[in-house]
């Protein structure tokens, strides 16, 4: 699924030891940055749903103007995130994340904790998605950029950008 750039940063050695030495996420000042991406991976389906200190800094990026974008299961991060009046930012917004067909495609649904699709429409969102499995698919509304799987994430980086500007 890598295109020629990805390869390109995949092989960037120095491209890759900053993305070995990310800063923690103590370590960070929401009011330096106008965007958050949450990552994919299955594993973020554990990490990113109940971290507090990753929510703080995705509303305050968010609440100051900025942009809180994902691509597939890195859904998992904006699940839990609440506006001040205790609304669910997703609640009434159109998003995408890793599908549920995807994961069973995957053969990994009996193996995680639930579904990204199942989750986001459950807080209220208005879940979409290609027609086709591992299509590159990414949904803007507003300020909020989500992609549904590994294919999605220039996507959702043009989407970034042309909001940005």
């Amino acid at each position: 699924m890598m295109t020629p750039l990805d390869w390109e940063y995949y092989q960037n050695s120095s491209f890759m030891s900053r993305l070995g030495n990310t800063l923690a996420a103590d370590s960070i000042t929401p009011d330096d940055y106008n965007v958050i991406y949450f990552t994919g991976g299955h594993g973020v389906i554990w990490d990113f749903p109940d971290n507090e200190k990753l929510q703080s800094i995705a509303m305050s990026i968010y609440n100051q103007g900025g942009i809180v974008s994902s691509v597939c299961h890195g859904a998992a991060g904006i699940l839990n995130l609440k506006t001040s009046d205790g609304k669910y930012l997703i609640d009434g917004k159109k998003v995408t994340g890793f599908s549920n067909s995807e994961e069973k495609e995957v053969q990994l649904d009996h193996l995680v904790p639930y579904l990204t699709e199942d989750e986001l429409v459950k807080r209220g969102a208005s879940y979409e998605k290609s027609a086709n499995n591992w299509e590159s698919f990414a949904v803007a509304d507003g300020r909020l950029i989500t992609g549904q799987n590994p294919a999605s994430g220039k996507a959702v980086a043009q989407k970034v950008i042309e909001t940005l500007k």
